[in-house]
């Protein structure tokens, strides 16, 4: 699977709220709790939600700043904290992220407004490309967004929160 994808700062919730509930179809809000493993290739996590059961995600994306293309793999997990205790055992832990994310679908493009624990709060856009749609598609979809929900260039950021979270100590 793959998106184009851009994470920025929020100037303002409320208007990104209104913009979600107005535009968006599926609202949902999850508690994630996600677990970066150490990985030898790009980024492993497993995204654990309160019922206990999970998502293994293997991503491989460049850190910088705007749109950007995702190649990722899924795996839904049943039991999410077994397979956390097996990772932690082979690979080793490199860090947590806990957020808050309000979820809503725009076309084809998901829509996060993440409240992450020790960070603060922040926007995520992710066009969900279609088989045969490229990579130069997504971006033109991700860019009108950022216009409608006035996002920046000076918002955008480069890191995953992982990384972020490493940086703030």
């Amino acid at each position: 699977m793959r998106n184009v994808e851009i994470k920025a700062e929020v100037r303002n919730v409320e208007h990104l709220r209104a913009y979600m509930r107005a535009n968006g179809t599926q609202h949902a809000v999850e508690m994630q709790r996600d677990v970066f493993f150490k990985a030898l290739r790009g980024r492993l996590k497993l995204r654990c939600f309160p019922d206990g059961t999970g998502v293994l995600v293997a991503y491989e994306r460049p850190d910088q700043s705007g749109p950007k293309m995702s190649d990722y793999t899924l795996a839904p997990v049943t039991d999410a904290a077994k397979l956390e205790e097996a990772l932690t055992r082979s690979l080793g832990v490199r860090g947590i992220v806990e957020k808050r994310r309000e979820i809503s679908i725009v076309g084809q493009t998901r829509i996060h407004l993440d409240k992450v624990k020790g960070l603060g709060t922040f926007v995520e856009l992710e066009v969900v490309l279609k088989p045969r749609q490229t990579a130069r598609q997504g971006l033109t979809i991700a860019q009108g967004l950022m216009r409608e929900l006035r996002i920046n260039k000076s918002d955008l950021l480069e890191q995953a929160y992982m990384d972020m979270l490493e940086q703030k100590g």
